[in-house]
């Protein structure tokens, strides 16, 4: 049966994606959850869209009973009840039926929303999940694992754990007229009019932004809450360059090595297996494709205001062929590189389990997976493990940043449109020295080779030595051709795996500018609330401090990434020109061989 739900009040659509509403419309739902407050359905027109959930109530079917007998058809299942004074009365057409209140409408905050927008592992053909890498089971089946509450400290109101702290921004939250309450002066459900609620920074209409999805709305309007342990902690420092994440004490390096074919059933499944080596534990584990795909997911997921680098492209076929697989390991070897310079990435404890962990514990490594996946610190929570600067000087100029970020975004779109360009380049020029070049000095080379033979049909032994000068000048460009072939791979082919991996930054980029955006949005809705005497000034500055931890967080790791980028950048453009200088002392020495052959002539 289809879920139904009938409207208690009227309800005007202002926004694409919203439905209006009638006063007792029966609509059908196309999901009993609520978003953030919002359901969807479809109203007696056959519109499709959202509407404030508060604003409906759920038709539940009744449970099944025995029907009656025919002569107590019209008694009650629970026996009479007394009929109301007649001054209560009011015909059913015109008082909605009783529902229960919504925390939220009763002025209570929202709960916090989970982040809706978790990473799913791509299913290709590369790395199937058919195996016992990975099961059904939770993590409350394994001893030491983290709960997905904290009774104990609820309970007695007080007190946690040493290295916890609780933290909460919430804040008592009072709906707008149209986002999630019954309108101003509407007779409610249970009676009495309310009083007049005073004004609040409303949400965002889309909750499928990167915005809502990521827990920063959430975080900025006061409804995040949870426990943060000292090891969660992800502080943000003031450097001469502006905000930077704290450095990482420990810095280490990992290298892959080693793609192996291995199999398993008994050979009917292979895979390519990569041996990593942790700088700081020296103990090499062997890692598959789609381990690093899922520690991929756990970090995209975890953290909305970090770029994490994307990994190679998978591939359906051919997956197993050299040239694949070393490009692969290549792609991988720049990812790692990446993860282990970034002060958060390195220090984060799914990654330290996927470099750490024994690849035969399998026990382990899936206690650690299931931890992994039920960390609490995500969505709007994460957002609490950010530690600012305090003090003087620790709150960000709003415009300033402002003016950052855009000049930020500006950057990353030429940046990505200049990428995007070398990189065809790139692959052009390399492919017309693969074929091209190679063919043409070959064909040069051969037509030398064929005026040697000609030349070889005068038997006059003066004539010898040039015949084999010119022989060997063919020789010479054929070799050259050679030389032309494979130089792609020693200059721009690194050339272009660097690009690739900037590419995915720069795709991550208007995501994270797009959390920041939003929270900037917030703080400028509550500041108008306030000067309009609708909003107190507490609420007002508890938005604008929590917008200034995420500007915080962005700031640094756009430094950051202007920071890895220099470094990267100058490190291979170095790699480029110097391979270019080999190359070109490869031919001209071959030139100068075939040259001194003639001195003898």
């Amino acid at each position: 049966m289809a879920l139904r739900a009938r409207a208690l009040y009227d309800f005007r659509s202002e926004n694409p994606g919203e439905i209006s509403l009638r006063e007792h419309e029966v609509l059908r739902l196309c999901s009993e959850q609520d978003i953030e407050g919002w359901l969807q359905g479809r109203n007696s027109r056959g519109e499709t869209g959202l509407f404030p959930a508060s604003y409906v109530q759920v038709i539940r079917a009744p449970a099944a009973e025995p029907p009656p007998p025919a002569r107590y058809a019209n008694v009650p299942a629970g026996g009479f009840e007394p009929l109301p004074p007649p001054a209560a009365f009011k015909p059913a057409a015109q008082q909605p039926e009783p529902f229960p209140l919504p925390a939220a409408a009763a002025g209570y905050p929202f709960p916090p929303a989970p982040y809706g927008g978790s990473y799913q592992p791509s299913q290709g053909s590369d790395d199937d999940w058919d195996d016992d890498w990975d099961d059904s089971s939770t993590v409350a089946d394994e001893p030491g694992a983290l709960s997905s509450s904290y009774p104990d400290y609820e309970a007695a109101g007080g007190g946690a754990a040493p290295g916890r702290y609780r933290l909460s921004t919430r804040s008592e939250l009072s709906l707008g007229s149209r986002g999630g309450g019954p309108p101003a002066g509407h007779p409610h459900p249970s009676g009495g009019g309310g009083a007049k609620s005073s004004a609040t920074v409303s949400r965002n209409l889309n909750r499928f932004s990167t915005f809502v999805k990521s827990g920063g709305e959430a975080f900025v309007l006061g409804e995040a809450s949870g426990f943060v342990k000292d090891g969660d902690k992800l502080c943000v420092v003031l450097g001469p360059r502006g905000p930077e994440w704290q450095e990482n004490p420990y810095p280490f390096q990992c290298s892959i090595e080693d793609p192996t074919k291995q199999t398993k059933f008994k050979g009917m499944k292979s895979y390519i297996a990569y041996k990593l080596v942790p700088s700081h534990t020296g103990q090499q584990v062997h890692r598959r494709y789609k381990h690093f795909d899922w520690l991929y997911g756990r970090l995209a997921e975890k953290f909305p205001v970090i770029s994490v680098p994307h990994l190679p492209e998978k591939q359906a076929t051919g997956r197993f062929e050299e040239d694949f697989i070393s490009k692969r390991r290549k792609g991988l070897a720049w990812w790692m590189d990446h993860m282990c310079s970034h002060p958060v990435l390195a220090q984060c404890d799914a990654f330290q389990h996927f470099l750490t962990c024994p690849s035969t514990d399998e026990k382990a490594w899936k206690q650690g997976k299931r931890k992994a996946e039920k960390d609490e610190m995500v969505g709007a929570n994460f957002f609490l493990t950010i530690s600012v600067p305090t003090g003087p000087g620790a709150v960000l100029d709003l415009q300033e940043v402002e003016s950052q970020v855009d000049g930020f975004k500006a950057f990353t779109k030429k940046m990505d449109e200049s990428a995007l360009q070398l990189n065809h380049t790139a692959n052009e020029f390399a492919r017309k020295q693969v074929t091209g070049f190679k063919k043409e000095y070959q064909k040069v080379g051969h037509s030398f080779k064929c005026l040697s033979q000609a030349f070889e049909l005068d038997q006059q032994a003066f004539s010898a030595g040039l015949n084999q000068a010119i022989a060997f000048t063919a020789e010479a460009y054929d070799t050259i051709g050679d030389l032309f072939a494979d130089q792609p791979r020693q200059d721009l082919d690194p050339v272009m795996d660097l690009l690739a991996l900037y590419q995915g930054h720069l795709a991550n980029f208007p995501d994270i500018i797009h959390v920041q955006k939003g929270a900037l949005t917030k703080v400028k809705e509550s500041k108008r609330h306030v000067e309009e005497g609708k909003m107190e000034l507490q609420k007002a500055e508890g938005i604008q401090e929590r917008c200034n931890i995420i500007s915080f967080a962005t700031l640094a790791e756009i430094n950051h990434f202007h920071k890895i980028r220099v470094r990267d950048f100058k490190s291979q453009m170095q790699h480029f020109l110097q391979q270019q200088i080999l190359f070109f002392q490869k031919v001209t020495q071959k030139l100068e061989e075939a040259l001194h052959k003639y001195d003898s002539v």
